[in-house]
């Protein structure tokens, strides 16, 4: 078995996802000693890309999933300007979004930026009124000004799903399902019967304060080499060190205190603080010796849930644009076409979300194809028999549950266990299951670290 100099590392961090990355990079500008372990062989984690190769046939570019860049975060722009990248660079801006009505051959036109595209923000406030009617619009606003203040001044919010607090504030049936399950499912792909209100509008609350930053973002390439890469390469810059293709088993345990994790392949790596930024079903199998620990009891407990994505490379654009469209009604919660942006050079490209993904997760590939083909054309969207190849990804219990009464439930990054730091969306910060969440988590865990001492 070996073993690596426990005076080597000030911190080892397990996770190269947004969470690892950020913690490594706020270390690593301290002048500390820092080792990323990740058992994939690229960064990102859930906001990675990658080549898949399914079953022997050709290779194909994929990503972890639909992603979109929100333009009011702060932590995550802070750390790629920290880390040389430029925004615009990054990702390129939608001022709009679609919800497609099944079966109505219409559409809802949502304006996404109120100071970048004022006129398209008013028109979709004002306008849809083929699809919305006045009552159903003004049967909104009390929901979401009552909403927005119960999350600023009370915690009751979580004992909420959005469909009771929809019906609690009398919305109309027309608004929950054109407006509300898309702002639900087609963005954490859960229901608005099962989905936190306190999450549903703890998402839009930073939007306030910062409505002159509003606007959604895609990314102009695969996340791993526009987003991930260039924090590697950052954090590597500063002195740290990465191993990737390396999966932990366990952490180590020395008379209570953490001192480090044991690899599947028998290697030791010690340090005088161990920060564990994995998915939360793979933080919990590390964590199995302390799960008698008093100070992880609602760790343990809290539920994760699954996600599934099906991405379709075709020989033509599925889309007019490419912006971020819904499709309430069906199970393809939301998607977009990604030839002009993400995967451009391709004819056509189109990654759809899939709502409630534990019915897909066990299905394979071409089943998925057809379920989405089938669904599309309700929406008016027609790809049958323009599929070159096509990929499922899917993330199994990879995510905390948004459902109502979890959040009490996010540990903070402080374990209050000797030499034990988390990091992840799931643990306690301002954001919820979110690149912003996770950056934020990252550079929590790091302060955490700096301010206890390296042992």
């Amino acid at each position: 078995m070996g073993k690596c100099d426990a005076k080597e590392y000030d911190v080892v961090i397990v996770g190269a996802g947004l969470a690892g990355l950020s913690c490594a990079y706020y270390l690593a500008a301290k002048k500390k000693r820092v080792l990323v372990l990740e058992r994939h062989t690229y960064a990102g984690g859930r906001t990675s890309s990658f080549v898949d190769e399914e079953y022997g046939e050709k290779r194909m570019q994929v990503e972890s999933g639909l992603h979109r860049y929100i333009g009011y975060y702060s932590a995550l722009p802070a750390l790629m300007r920290r880390c040389g990248v430029k925004l615009r660079d990054m990702v390129t801006w939608e001022e709009t979004a679609e919800i497609l009505v099944k079966h109505e051959n219409r559409k809802v036109v949502l304006g996404l930026a109120p100071v970048f595209g004022p006129w398209k923000t008013l028109r979709g406030i004002l306008g849809n009124r083929d699809t919305l009617s006045a009552r159903d619009k003004v049967s909104l606003i009390p929901f979401f000004l009552s909403g927005f203040l119960s999350y600023i001044f009370s915690d009751h919010l979580d004992n909420y799903t959005v469909e009771e607090y929809a019906r609690r504030h009398h919305v109309t049936d027309r608004a929950q399902r054109l407006i509300l399950e898309p702002l639900s499912t087609g963005v954490f792909f859960m229901s608005p019967d099962h989905y936190s209100a306190y999450a549903f509008f703890g998402l839009f609350a930073p939007a306030i304060p910062k409505f002159y930053k509003m606007r959604i973002g895609a990314y102009l390439g695969g996340m791993t080499e526009v987003m991930c890469d260039p924090i590697v390469r950052k954090v590597k810059e500063l002195g740290g060190e990465f191993r990737f293709g390396e999966t932990i088993e366990s952490v180590l345990l020395e008379n209570g205190r953490v001192t480090g994790v044991l690899s599947k392949k028998g290697e030791e790596y010690r340090a005088g603080h161990t920060v564990i930024a994995a998915t939360l079903p793979a933080a919990k199998e590390i964590l199995k010796p302390l799960r008698k620990r008093e100070e992880l009891k609602d760790f343990f407990r809290l539920p994760t849930m699954s996600s599934a994505t099906v991405q379709m490379e075709l020989d033509e654009p599925a889309l007019g644009k490419d912006i971020t469209t819904f499709g309430p009604g069906t199970d393809m919660a939301s998607f977009a076409e990604q030839s002009r942006s993400t995967f451009r050079g391709k004819a056509g490209r189109l990654s759809v979300i899939l709502g409630n993904p534990e019915k897909y997760v066990d299905k394979s590939t071409e089943e998925l194809k057809d379920i989405v083909t089938e669904q599309m054309g309700m929406l008016g969207v027609h790809i049958k028999g323009h599929i070159l190849d096509a990929r499922k990804v899917v993330e199994e219990n990879d995510f905390y549950s948004l459902d109502k009464g979890n959040q009490k439930l996010r540990p903070k990054q402080d374990t209050g266990i000797d030499g034990l730091v988390l990091a992840g969306d799931y643990t306690r910060t301002s954001s919820f299951a979110t690149m912003e969440g996770a950056v934020k988590s990252g550079k929590k865990a790091a302060k955490v670290c700096i301010q206890k001492g390296i042992v």
